[in-house]
């Protein structure tokens, strides 16, 4: 009782459909070739094959031999093109321990890995199919039990934990349980032919396992039928996606995906009020329902008929209404957006008592600023022509204007310690520091008044900047003022998106 009967997971019936859209892309053509149907004697390197003749191994090995070099040969190529090592990629995690690592791309491992796969996939083909057989109505006793169960669950979803566990003892534990106890066979002619199963009794049958294809069978072709049809409909599915959701949503149309997200915006609100008074047991068993019975060959005829009257001269009216409806109520922004940036004028006081002009500065360096703190020259560029608009943006003006209203730029920054000039060039200076100008030995009474004087003309209140005119008094260092300029968004074309 310790031997087991092996099978696999192999779609042996009509093969998997595949997708076939109004599409004008092109669908690969498969040429059909008669197979040769003794390819059972062939097996994977990890079975032991039960019946092969010395010079068929000999030249299968032969032929494993030269394909092995010809995997090394392109191996060696597609390293010289493509980097398959990736120890100088950037890798933002560590590796953690425990987990296995990841191996590079190499042909013998890919090969070695779509052989395993496909000699095991067999299983995700047959529970597609028969989900096919199910939703087409191929066998009527199956699909309205299947509706049965499910009304069942819409009425009372409490049961549908239950589901797994029904299918586990249904579809697996009880039909290997009967392999194992298989029913005794009858005469038709003896007297016992009526007696009916009995579980009584130590097994009597081997056990039933899974295990993959054999390589080269006609159960691996069919997997590779099945796998070339599930890719051709997926690709098919992708395109249509892509071709249908894709153009409404990426904003190429602006107007047509405005719309979209103001229709689904407002569905978002409805749900969220509505959701909770909805009838959700009643929507998904008509719902079902009705997916399984469109699946019905004489609903098909039905509906198809009915598209064909009533549906299609209908769209393009609809599709007209659509449209007009986008252009009389979507408002889109005509104009590109524009912003105010500025830049300040930096000149400095030279030893014979002129202005320097300094550098254009993108601050104002004022005495309090981070960078004059620490005695840090200012940046910028020299010339007015060097100043570039902020990246993804462009000149709207041609010219720079001269910002006339210094004393709000200055109380929005809350600058201290300068003298505003209100009239002629609007200049800000920085006011002067006796105490900066102090250098050599400094005799103890004179400090001891001068921190006297300082101590009461602390306590005065004064005003954090002062306003003055051209030529009034001794000033600090550094004088500013602020330009201005207008920029707009720049138009980014798709070969500049990186």
């Amino acid at each position: 009782m310790d031997e087991y009967a092996g099978d696999s997971f192999v779609n042996r019936d009509d093969p998997i459909p595949t997708i076939i859209l109004n599409t004008p892309s092109p669908r690969p053509r498969t040429p059909t070739h008669n197979r040769p149907e003794n390819h059972d004697s062939y097996q994977s390197d990890t079975e032991t094959p039960s019946r092969s003749g010395g010079g068929l191994r000999g030249r299968f090995s032969a032929l494993k031999e030269k394909a092995r070099i010809q995997d090394h040969l392109v191996e060696k190529l597609l390293s010289q093109v493509v980097p398959l090592d990736d120890a100088e990629l950037p890798k933002d995690d560590p590796p953690v321990p425990g987990r296995a690592a990841k191996p590079n791309f190499t042909l013998p491992t890919m090969s070695n890995n779509f052989r395993r796969f496909n000699a095991r996939i067999g299983v995700v083909f047959v529970f597609q199919a028969r989900v096919i057989r199910l939703l087409a109505w191929r066998r009527p006793t199956h699909t309205l039990s299947f509706l049965a169960v499910y009304t069942f669950v819409c009425l009372d979803p409490y049961l549908l934990p239950l589901l797994p566990l029904v299918v586990l003892l249904v579809s697996i534990l009880v039909p290997s349980f009967v392999a194992r106890h298989p029913a005794a066979e009858f005469s038709l002619t003896n007297e016992q032919a009526m007696v009916g199963y009995s579980a009584h009794g130590p097994p009597i049958a081997p056990a039933v396992t899974v295990k993959p294809v054999k390589e080269l069978s006609r159960d691996f072709f069919h997997n590779m039928r099945d796998l070339q049809n599930s890719m051709e409909d997926f690709s098919q599915m992708h395109d249509a996606v892509v071709r249908l959701v894709v153009p409404r949503t990426n904003f190429s149309d602006e107007a047509q995906s405005s719309a979209l997200f103001v229709v689904l915006f407002a569905a978002c609100l409805f749900m969220s009020i509505a959701a909770n008074a909805m009838p959700w047991r009643l929507i998904f068993l008509v719902a079902g329902w009705g997916v399984t019975c469109v699946g019905h060959p004489a609903v098909q005829r039905q509906l198809e008929t009915a598209h064909k009257k009533h549906v299609q001269p209908q769209e393009e009216k609809a599709m007209t209404w659509v449209e007009k409806w986008i252009e009389r109520d979507v408002i889109l922004d005509s104009a590109p957006e524009t912003r105010e940036v500025e830049i300040f004028e930096l000149q400095r006081l030279s030893g014979a008592g002129e202005w320097e002009p300094w550098l254009f500065s993108a601050s104002p360096y004022d005495p309090l600023s981070p960078a004059r703190i620490a005695s840090e020259r200012p940046t910028g560029t020299r010339f007015f022509e060097d100043v570039q608009p902020p990246q993804g943006w462009e000149w709207s003006e041609k010219k720079w204007a001269l910002d006339l209203w210094s004393r709000e730029w200055v109380e929005e920054r809350i600058i201290t310690g300068v003298e505003i000039e209100t009239e002629g060039e609007r200049w800000v200076y920085d006011i002067y520091d006796e105490q900066a100008d102090k250098i050599g030995v400094i005799d103890g009474s004179t400090l001891s008044k001068g921190k006297a004087v300082d101590a009461a003309a602390a306590k005065r209140p004064r005003p954090s900047w002062e306003e003055g005119e051209d030529s009034d008094g001794r000033r600090g260092e550094w004088r500013r003022r602020r330009w201005v300029r207008l920029v707009k968004r720049k138009f980014i074309s798709r070969d500049a998106v990186p």
